[in-house]
């Protein structure tokens, strides 16, 4: 069913392949039971651009590294990001993430210095201190839901980068308010959730009070280190550096485009953004790595040689990276099997051809990485964790982009060093003192929401090594 004529294909353009709709609700009920196991269906059953529908809108699943590359880099100002990331403005507001064309360029040129080496540098202390203090906490046998751990691990992280705050502080008024509303990122990002957020359902009441909460917080904090910072101009270029990311993001200025320092609510929303993206991929990425080491032991022990090599006795730090490779290789294959982030939606803003038909404008591209990461044309027996996909010579085998967990190109995510570094000094921290084991008989499945999390959580035994 065709929404709006510009949706209408021209004379003469091919139709991509798919599955027969049903009307009005097109696949929405097949892709609402599955959602990841729908996409990958596509893929196997249609090839490589594949038509389906949601409701009235109309969708293309693009699965040949070319493609995704051509999309996200070629012809990246062909595209605005799709539906999730429009709905998700009303946490994150114009955010990176979320902002579009010259205005996006101009944050991501004024928050590039946040996510320098230098920077990063400093970062990683924060990283295997909070990751140390964790595994100081554990008890030696004791059953976690590691979900849980990882998610007080990575946020008390992003909080201390952020706003130089501790765990006992503002960190946990952020934090509490926060996890609050990832809760309810599945109401937030279901059809018409816009208007329904404006109806006094439990959802919508919760979801207002936490993000007001959470507002009210971070704008506090913006507030207070304005006035603190020396004279009356506020905080200038060079000012009360504290080392964390509230620091550069109040003393960046515009230079270039003479539109001086970022106003506060600016502000807020590129640290919403920073909050919400710093801390969920490696939520999800770790539990569900130590649940692949978990199951198995020849690779799990072959990690702990690494690290127990390199490190011995004493915590891992930023130049130890180069060190362990086999520990990066893990989480490599880790976020291949089990991408945190496992779509990126476009809209299409002109007609787009590609592998021979055309994409009408204003319909929407869906990328997966869920999809991608286990194609078998890139990684025979796509099902099997085996980091030795991912030797220098393994790698240099596959298309770039048959692997992109952060995204790729201008929109890719700014903090993509900064997860490899957090991620792999994590596991290296963590996996020196403890192994985990399932808990015999607990579930583990996806829950294919914003992001890919573990749907019942992760429920393991920590044992002391």
């Amino acid at each position: 069913m065709i929404r709006t004529a510009s949706l209408a294909l021209p004379i003469g353009a091919r139709r991509a392949p798919g599955p027969p709709a049903m009307p009005l609700l097109g696949h929405l009920l097949e892709f609402n039971r599955d959602r990841a196991g729908f996409l990958r269906n596509l893929a196997r059953e249609y090839g490589d651009v594949v038509e389906f529908r949601l409701g009235l809108d109309r969708f293309f699943l693009l699965n040949h590294p070319d493609y995704i590359r051509d999309v996200l880099i070629t012809h990246e100002p062909n595209f605005h990001k799709g539906k999730a990331l429009t709905r998700a403005k009303r946490l994150m507001g114009e955010g990176l993430v979320t902002s579009e064309d010259a205005f996006h360029m101009r944050q991501r040129r004024l928050m590039q210095p946040a996510f320098h080496r230098r920077r990063i540098a400093m970062y990683a202390n924060t990283m295997v201190e909070r990751a140390a203090r964790l595994a100081g906490e554990w008890q030696d046998g004791a059953t976690v839901e590691m979900r849980q751990e990882m998610t007080r691990l990575t946020l008390g992280i992003v909080c201390k980068v952020l706003f130089n705050t501790e765990a006992d502080g503002e960190a946990a008024e952020v934090g509490q308010a926060f996890s609050e509303l990832m809760e309810l990122t599945t109401f937030m990002l279901v059809p018409f959730s816009e208007y329904l957020e404006k109806l006094p359902l439990p959802q919508s009441i919760r979801f207002r009070r936490a993000k007001a909460r959470l507002d009210a917080v971070v704008s506090r904090i913006i507030r207070e280190r304005r006035q603190s910072a020396p004279g009356d101009r506020g905080l200038q270029s060079g000012d009360d550096d504290r080392g964390d990311l509230l620091s550069t993001l109040l003393a960046a200025e515009d230079h270039e485009g003479g539109t001086g320092r970022m106003a506060d609510e600016q502000v807020r929303d590129e640290l919403m953004t920073l909050l919400v993206a710093g801390h969920e991929t490696l939520s999800n990425a770790l539990p569900f790595t130590w649940y692949l080491l978990s199951q198995h032991p020849a690779i799990e022990a072959r990690l702990h040689d690494e690290i127990d090599s390199v490190l011995g006795d004493r915590l891992p730090t930023l130049e130890d990276l180069a060190r362990l490779p086999y520990t990066e290789m893990v989480l490599a294959e880790s976020m291949r099997v089990y991408p945190p982030v496992w779509f990126l939606g476009r809209r299409a803003l002109q007609p787009y051809e590609v592998g021979g038909f055309t994409i009408p404008k204003g319909s929407f591209i869906v990328l997966s990485q869920w999809v991608t990461h286990h194609d078998p044309r890139y990684y025979p027996d796509p099902d099997t964790f085996d980091p030795e996909r991912w030797t220098p010579e393994a790698r240099a085998s596959r298309p770039k982009f048959a692997y992109f967990p952060f995204g790729g190109g201008v929109r890719g995510c700014i903090g993509e060093s900064f997860g490899w570094t957090e991620g792999r000094l994590a596991v290296a921290t963590l996996a020196q003192r403890w192994s985990m084991r399932l808990v015999p008989g607990h579930p583990v499945a996806i829950h294919a929401v914003s992001t890919l999390r573990p749907k019942y959580g992760v429920r393991m035994t920590v044992h002391r090594r």
